[in-house]
């Protein structure tokens, strides 16, 4: 379908009248059998107007399937990295009783299963946007639902692992028996939490003209969570997480400073500190950007994207790595681990 400026005619018979009256048909008949590409979810205005604000020629079935082409190949790659990781770290902590005790390592596997579950969906979804699957429109939003909770997951296990290591420095002695106890119980209701709230969304968010049209096909899986409810939510949830993160880590720095363990001739500890944060806004910065330019359409839009998709997957791919086999604890296991899994091969 074409966003046009449409210029008036002179006559009826001519072909530019012609061209306008063609593409008239085209968008009512695209229209009806897509109304929810028809209508924003906010119930109030045209969905292509908000795709469309600076472009005039503006095909939007075709920069999703493109865009969409692009993103499965990038989450492919991402998905065969993450999960090679995933498994080794997953299976080093689960074969050493003392590893699997340590609750910053049990926030680790779940981060990572997150990750890996994120790119995995991501792969489903936008595989079935660019292959044109006309897969029912309840499958397109379970999917797309499920990879927002899991996508939500990685930066409540980032903020819960900054949390952790803000009690064992600040408060080492009593904190470890504390987190111990709860580590489940905060897990639990964390994935609870994040549940409920994007269930509450898609039943805000999900109206449709007509209760029946779920069940229809819709070739580009349209995705609700696009209007304005859901987006002052999604920022609001990012900038407090950031700022649980931050706080953590400046009380952190504070903390090993007095202690003496930032001074000048450690550059390790403090290299740590800001590998993590350059990680963490990674995940932040382009998430933010994306949420609060919403849907645009023309070149530039799509390339800035692109580009912001591209860093946050880049830092998927290397949460694995800062996270996980930087640990000494992992590195120390990791050896032997290979070693063992060698001996084992024919």
């Amino acid at each position: 379908m074409l966003c046009k400026v449409i210029i008036p005619c002179r006559t009826l018979s001519s072909p530019c009248a012609w061209t306008q009256i063609r593409a008239r048909r085209r968008t009512r008949s695209f229209r009806q059998s897509h109304p929810f590409w028809s209508f924003s979810l906010s119930g109030a205005k045209p969905a292509l107007k908000t795709m469309n604000s600076s472009s005039e020629h503006c095909n939007v079935s075709d920069w999703l399937r493109l865009e969409a082409t692009v993103k499965a190949s990038v989450y492919v790659v991402a998905f065969s990295i993450t999960t090679s990781l995933t498994v080794v770290i997953i299976a080093i902590v689960s074969q050493s009783l003392q590893l699997r005790k340590e609750v910053r390592l049990v926030l680790l596997c779940h981060h990572l299963l997150c990750i890996s579950s994120y790119c995995g969906l991501g792969v489903v979804f936008q595989g079935m946007r660019a292959l044109l699957a006309n897969s029912p429109l309840l499958l397109c939003w379970l999917v797309f639902g499920a990879q927002l909770s899991v996508g939500e997951g990685i930066l409540l296990t980032l903020t819960l692992m900054a949390l952790n290591t803000y009690l064992a420095i600040c408060y080492p002695l009593n904190s470890p028996s504390f987190v111990d106890s709860a580590k489940y119980r905060i897990l639990a209701g964390t994935w609870t939490t994040v549940i409920l709230k994007n269930v509450g969304l898609f039943l805000i968010e999900g109206t449709s003209p007509t209760p029946a049209s779920v069940f229809q096909s819709a070739p580009l899986c349209p995705v609700i969570l696009n209007g304005m409810p859901a987006r002052v939510i999604g920022m609001f949830s990012l900038a407090f997480l950031l700022s649980v993160i931050l706080v953590s880590y400046c009380l952190i720095y504070r903390e090993g400073k007095r202690a003496g363990h930032f001074n000048k001739s450690n550059i390790k500890a403090r290299r740590t500190v800001l590998v993590h944060l350059l990680q963490i806004s990674l995940h932040v910065i382009p998430t933010l950007i994306i949420i609060g330019l919403g849907k645009q359409c023309g070149v530039f839009f799509f390339a800035l994207n692109l580009a912001l998709f591209g860093i946050f997957a880049f830092a998927q791919c290397f949460n694995p790595l800062v996270y996980g086999l930087h640990n000494r604890d992992l590195q120390s296991k990791l050896y032997p681990w290979l070693c063992c899994r060698k001996k084992l091969l024919p």
